[in-house]
């Protein structure tokens, strides 16, 4: 009679949990893969972004060259729904406008309602910045954490 009796079990159980944690492995690494895709595909939606309300600034050229008075300085107006085409339109309510519609559009596209996108004005440079902050990482707090994406232009 052999001594070696369940010794074939133990083999297929050590197997199976060293499978096991191979797979927690790989499902580990697939659930990274898929947050940083996610991040990334956020940091491309806030550059689009960006660069589409840069295209707004530099379309409504008299409204732009107040530079630090402009209403595309977000805190100058209040952005609301009016003006959509240029018929009929001011400057300014042309501005108001494209703010509404452009912060609409990142609340939308960017995870959380807090995304917050800036635009600012640097008169020593003659330079206009955009930024757009998001919510990456759902703790319904934008800070320091949070990516965000700037760019820099002069009309």
């Amino acid at each position: 009679m052999s001594n070696n009796q369940g010794f074939t079990l133990i083999e297929v159980l050590i197997a199976v949990v060293v499978l096991a944690v191979g797979l927690l492995g790989l499902a580990g690494l697939q659930t990274t893969s898929l947050k940083h895709n996610q991040t990334a595909y956020f940091r491309s939606q806030a550059t689009q972004m960006a660069y589409d309300m840069a295209d707004r600034i530099r379309a409504n050229h008299d409204e732009a060259k107040l530079g630090g008075a402009s209403t595309y300085v977000v805190g100058n107006a209040t952005a609301h729904a009016g003006c959509s085409t240029l018929v009929g339109c001011t400057a300014t309510e042309m501005a108001e406008n494209d703010l509404f519609e452009w912060i609409a559009t990142l609340q939308a596209a960017l995870p959380g309602v807090n995304a917050v996108g800036t635009v600012t004005y640097n008169a020593a440079l003659s330079l206009f910045s955009i930024q757009v902050q998001w919510d990456d990482n759902r703790d319904n707090n934008i800070d320091d954490a949070d990516p965000s994406f700037q760019t820099d232009f002069q009309l």
